[in-house]
């Protein structure tokens, strides 16, 4: 049975109720004080009250704890506002503290550099490029595969003001070059494995960006006018350099996020919003500094980057970089480096159960595993097979202000807020349109609350003057209008979109249900419908081209799936496919294609995407030619119904 959540105005018509009832009480009946509130409660429970009654027992000991952890950072973040502390600043008071043990190991060369040797690589990287002329507020893109210098690059370049934009490594032409442009980077610094990734781009960046490329490896050819970057950095001072006047609310680096604009966004990372995640993440799950970290994300992502290797930076726990996931080495290099967390995606313990038992799946030390997406039907299957006591599942987007910490366990939710005192934390559903995906306004123009049990659209009110509410966008204002909202809760009020569908149950649970609008998460990345779009658009000649997400049994987020106006039966598949690997990453490119003969629009010429939806690629529904990638084989097949049953199976891979 659901509960029912009261508006201000019923709480106020039951808190007169009450008072009502207790004037009664005390002068009708002339009870004492010792007999009128025992009775008071009583009525409070016969009335219904009962049940809430059940729920405050039940949370009260979360609400109280999680309560404590809040105000720890709370805490934390003003002294740090007012000391005018950075991140660079907070990680050298780390490195002293613990100079001689292990901050960064990576997987790829079982290279491991101490707290003190990222510390003096750092500097170098500051005093070097302090030496070229940078300054605070310039920007340098990063733009390289995970690995120790990843990090330092970053840091170092923050130790003198410096914002780096880090660009996702899986991106080339249009979408790097976007990146690059959009954060007015003065400089590219590249990894040798991204040599020809730049040279496709470099003729049409701005002949003042200077590049650096970093890598042992010889690469085949050299980037004209790009510099070698490691031995000047080697020949470089390291001592600390002066730091830049800068506080904890500015600028630290920006992330890029893939949203309904199109091309990537650049979301702005300040300084207290690294710390603020980090730290939340790092109380609310009980982890500890002598704690080591298993990082396999990408960091140009908030989660390898500021989840996982914030730890590390803030709180002096090692941490562990693979460059890349691997589920068949995944437990091996748990038990070789003695890691006691692992981070996740959704999708990553479904290939991990999805493998042959080995043996160094239960001979680790894995206490935890942290992350975001496990699926609920998986969840118990996950941490009973590899033996993980605690799964620390989260939910939070970079340039959100209303994350989320599934603190006590709960299985299948992403974290929860308080139903005895909801204000504390000011986050909420509110009712969508489930086509349009338009927030619904009641008469007073105001967003309807959800009621538990009912899907609504998460959305955290912003509050300038509180650092923990604070939105602090991306670079492209016109982005940042569009992700809020006004009049949300009051009149008035201003609140951020999260974009996402969630559903609260009756003790403030939170259940991921969906991504609203033009923006699908698969493989653990967000895909923008409208990039793809227009990137197979200009593949085919500019032929009506819509994308959407359809979900597939079995597997977390969903498949990209592409309907092509074709009335002619001109595709040439082949072509299609090799042009496409070029230009697009492989999260980002349609697991199904659907030819038909036109792609309806609506008066206003906008694609109509809900009935292709709901049709999804069952060869049963949709009598349109229909194909799917087979991963093995690297190219589209002809989707039919024996095709179409292996998918549903599981037995045909995607």
């Amino acid at each position: 049975m659901a509960v029912v959540s009261l508006s201000p105005q019923a709480m106020m018509l039951r808190l007169a109720a009450f008072a009502a009832v207790l004037l009664f009480f005390r002068v009708t009946l002339e009870l004492s004080w010792a007999q009128a509130i025992p009775a008071l409660f009583i009525f409070y429970l016969v009335s219904g009250g009962w049940e809430f009654f059940l729920i405050f027992l039940k949370t009260l000991p979360r609400d109280v704890t999680t309560g404590l952890v809040l105000l720890r950072v709370k805490w934390q973040v003003w002294r740090h506002v007012r000391e005018k502390n950075t991140i660079a600043k907070i990680f050298q008071k780390t490195a002293r503290k613990y100079p001689e043990k292990t901050a960064l190991i990576f997987q790829g060369t079982g290279e491991s550099w101490t707290f003190r040797q990222l510390d003096e690589y750092s500097n170098q990287v500051a005093n070097f490029f302090y030496g070229q002329g940078f300054r605070s507020g310039d920007v340098v893109a990063l733009f390289m595969e995970s690995r120790n210098q990843y990090v330092g690059l970053w840091l170092g370049l923050a130790k003198i003001g410096v914002e780096t934009a880090l660009v996702n490594s899986h991106l080339r032409l249009e979408a790097l070059l976007h990146c690059i442009t959009i954060s007015s980077s003065k400089a590219v610094v590249f990894g040798v494995e991204m040599m020809e990734a730049m040279q496709e781009v470099q003729s049409s960046l701005d002949k003042s960006i200077h590049l650096f490329w970093s890598g042992e490896e010889n690469p085949k050819s050299v980037l004209p006018g790009a510099k070698h970057l490691d031995p000047l950095l080697q020949m470089a001072q390291r001592h600390q350099p002066a730091p830049p006047d800068k506080g904890f609310l500015d600028k630290l680096f920006y992330i890029y996020t893939s949203g309904t604009t199109g091309l990537p966004k650049a979301a702005i990372v300040v300084n207290c919003r690294y710390f603020r995640m980090s730290s939340l993440v790092f109380y609310g799950f009980r982890m500890r500094s002598d704690d080591v970290m298993y990082d396999c994300l990408p960091l140009y992502h908030a989660a390898g980057n500021i989840v996982g290797i914030g730890q590390c930076l803030l709180q002096g726990m090692t941490v562990v970089i693979r460059k890349k996931f691997s589920a068949s080495h995944f437990w091996e290099d748990c038990v070789k480096y003695n890691c006691t967390i692992v981070q996740y995606i959704g999708e990553i313990c479904r290939y991990l159960l999805n493998q042959p038992y080995q043996d160094a799946e239960r001979q680790h030390r894995v206490r935890m595993a942290l992350g975001n997406g496990l699926r609920a039907s998986i969840w118990r299957e996950f941490m009973a097979r590899f033996g993980i006591p605690q799964v620390a599942e989260f939910y939070g987007a970079t340039e959100c202000n209303c994350s989320l910490g599934n603190f006590d366990g709960n299985v299948g939710s992403c974290g929860f807020n308080s139903r005895i005192l909801p204000g504390v934390y000011p986050i909420g559903l509110v009712k969508v349109d489930e086509d349009t995906m338009e927030l619904i306004r009641g008469p007073d123009g105001v967003c309807i609350t959800c009621k538990p049990g009912e899907p609504g659209q998460l959305v955290g009110r912003i509050v300038r003057s509180n650092p923990l509410q604070h939105f602090d966008g991306y670079l492209n204002q016109s982005a940042t209008s569009k992700k809020i909202a006004r009049d949300v809760f009051t009149k008035g009020d201003a609140a951020y979109l999260t974009g996402d569908v969630l559903v609260m149950d009756k003790y403030g649970y939170m259940y991921f249900r969906d991504r609203t609008g033009d923006t699908f998460r698969w493989k653990g990345e967000n895909v923008s419908t409208t990039e793809v779009e227009g990137t197979l658009s200009r593949i085919l000649n500019l032929t009506d081209v819509v994308v959407y997400g359809v979900e597939v049994p079995g597997i977390e987020g969903r498949a990209g799936m592409a309907a092509i106006a074709d009335p002619e039966n001109s595709c040439d598949l082949e072509d299609f496919s090799s042009k496409l690997k070029k230009a697009l990453p492989l999260y980002a490119r349609p697991v199904f294609l659907r030819f038909l003969h036109e792609v309806s629009k609506t008066s206003t010429y906008k694609f109509q995407k809900m009935e292709l939806r709901k049709q999804g690629f069952d060869p049963a529904v949709v009598k349109d030619r229909l194909y799917f990638l087979d991963s093995r084989q690297g190219c589209y097949l002809p989707l039919d119904q024996a095709a179409f049953s292996k998918i549903q199976s599981g037995e045909q891979k995607l």
